[in-house]
């Protein structure tokens, strides 16, 4: 029981790492914005401009062992097809770890003030395409729920954390330890926007099996799978193709 209560009390830990992140460096046109939760709380991201008013942005959302400038690489590769591109940070992280303690809410509301921002410059839905990765994924899929985009890319996706922990962990009651959700599953089934996932299917954190249960509960997906591919190896295993078909997706 004690063992119960102390994995309750520190699975927020595990769950949200949070590391520093890394000092910036931005390409002259790119800038960090600085915008603000509903509850108040600082958001920060990293906008590369559309070239055009109708170039597509895609929102980027990371995954939980990194930071928003871990996936830059991305971010510029992405630019370089003609793409805006948003890097959003969640509170507790990097340029935002001062902001509070990351959970299921918060990371919801960060990103709908980034959300809100891109509104405001008149980048509305119809222009948004989300793309999570990992614990990314989550806020991503809540996002599209909410009617935030027109288009939706999920890199190793999960059905709910609770049920990732419980395959990790099968001896512990895991929905009781784990209450931050992010229950893709049931969410997904009301989705009505193209949405590609990738999943590698030597998956060691998140089970290849979580991503194909998503994608068939997802009326309009496609998925695409990485031969050999680890939770944190797609990009480097597959460069070329995978970025290729991300554009491709965030076009349709």
């Amino acid at each position: 029981m004690l063992f119960c209560v102390a994995a309750r009390v520190g699975y927020r830990v595990l769950l949200y790492p949070a590391p520093p992140g890394a000092p910036l460096s931005l390409p002259a046109d790119d800038k960090v914005l600085s915008l603000q939760a509903e509850d108040r709380v600082p958001v920060v991201a990293i906008e590369l401009p559309p070239p055009d008013d109708r170039a597509r942005t895609v929102v980027i959302f990371h995954a939980n062992g990194e930071t928003m400038d871990a996936r830059l690489p991305l971010a510029m590769a992405l630019h370089a097809h003609g793409l805006g591109v948003v890097l959003a940070e969640y509170r507790g992280y990097g340029l935002a770890r001062d902001a509070g303690r990351p959970d299921e809410a918060g990371l919801y509301g960060d990103a709908s003030a980034v959300l809100d921002a891109l509104q405001r410059q008149g980048i509305g839905r119809d222009r948004v395409a989300l793309l999570g990765i990992s614990l990314g994924t989550g806020v991503a899929v809540e996002m599209a729920v909410r009617g935030r985009a027109a288009a939706l890319v999920l890199v190793s996706p999960y059905t709910s954390i609770p049920a990732v922990a419980a395959a990790v962990l099968p001896f512990l009651p895991a929905r009781w330890l784990c209450p931050d959700k992010f229950d893709t599953l049931s969410k997904v089934p009301g989705l009505r926007i193209p949405a590609l996932l990738i999943h590698g299917d030597a998956d060691e954190v998140v089970p290849f099996a979580m991503g194909r249960q998503v994608a068939a509960a997802i009326p309009d997906a496609t998925m695409r799978v990485v031969a050999g591919g680890h939770h944190n190896d797609l990009f480097p295993t597959e460069p070329r193709q995978l970025l290729e078909a991300i554009v491709e997706a965030v076009r349709r």
